[in-house]
């Protein structure tokens, strides 16, 4: 057995403990791609609240639908004529995971929100239960796209400021042909989805997106990501 095995063999047993951050970027420190920061810088740039509120309005759209949510941090400032709300834990209207809640789910949105587990394996998941359950001319949102360094996408996690491997989703969502995939540099990325030809496909010859290292977006990100600016894509949208 290796060493990076039997290490993370440990740390899952240490699940649970107030700890846990600290032994999993010790864990990063050793094993993980310390490649430095990209230079991200999000305090400029305009909140997803914002951002959403403005998509809603420009397209007058009439429900909404947020995948995690928090305390109704972002949830209570929507304003939408029919929303919907989904979080095992706190915040919402419906207290399920995305996956018990899409199985039982016969309604139709037009913007989904998603910002649950941050992990690829569920938003790749969540992707697809929305893409299924999206009104047509709807739109998809994701948060924490465009992490600055190695440490905030770590799996598993190792800081309180976290995005979790949310950008491999998004990479390969770049190579489908039938939704148009695009990143906004705002508010630790928003990802952004709408069922339609795809208008700068992504040709990669992978077959496992959960095995992407983080030098591969590390080097070109903004290619792999396609990001815009939010002005860009009330353009797109309008």
């Amino acid at each position: 057995m290796s060493l990076s095995t039997t290490i993370q063999k440990k740390i899952l047993r240490l699940k649970g403990s107030k700890n846990i951050l600290k032994i999993n970027f010790f864990f990063h420190k050793i094993f993980g791609e310390n490649l430095g920061n990209l230079g991200l810088n999000f305090s400029q740039k305009e909140s997803r609240d914002k951002i959403l509120q403005k998509i809603i309005d420009i397209k007058k759209y009439k429900s909404y639908l947020e995948i995690g949510c928090f305390n109704d941090d972002l949830f209570n400032k929507i304003k939408c004529q029919k929303k919907f709300g989904v979080d095992p834990y706190s915040g919402g209207t419906i207290r399920k995971t995305s996956d018990e809640y899409f199985k039982e789910n016969i309604e139709k949105f037009d913007c989904i929100f998603i910002d649950g587990l941050h992990r690829y394996f569920q938003v790749k998941k969540d992707i697809e239960n929305s893409l299924n359950c999206l009104n047509e001319n709807g739109i998809i949102l994701l948060h924490d796209c465009l992490p600055n360094n190695y440490y905030e996408q770590a799996i598993p996690r190792c800081q309180y400021n976290w995005n979790g491997d949310v950008w491999k989703a998004i990479i390969e969502c770049r190579t489908k042909e039938d939704i148009d995939t695009f990143t906004i540099n705002a508010d630790f990325g928003l990802g952004v989805i709408m069922n339609r030809k795809n208008s700068k496909k992504l040709n990669l010859n992978i077959n496992n997106f959960s095995k992407l290292k983080f030098s591969f977006y590390f080097n070109d990100y903004k290619k792999l990501m396609n990001v815009i600016e939010f002005e860009d894509l009330i353009e797109i949208i309008s």
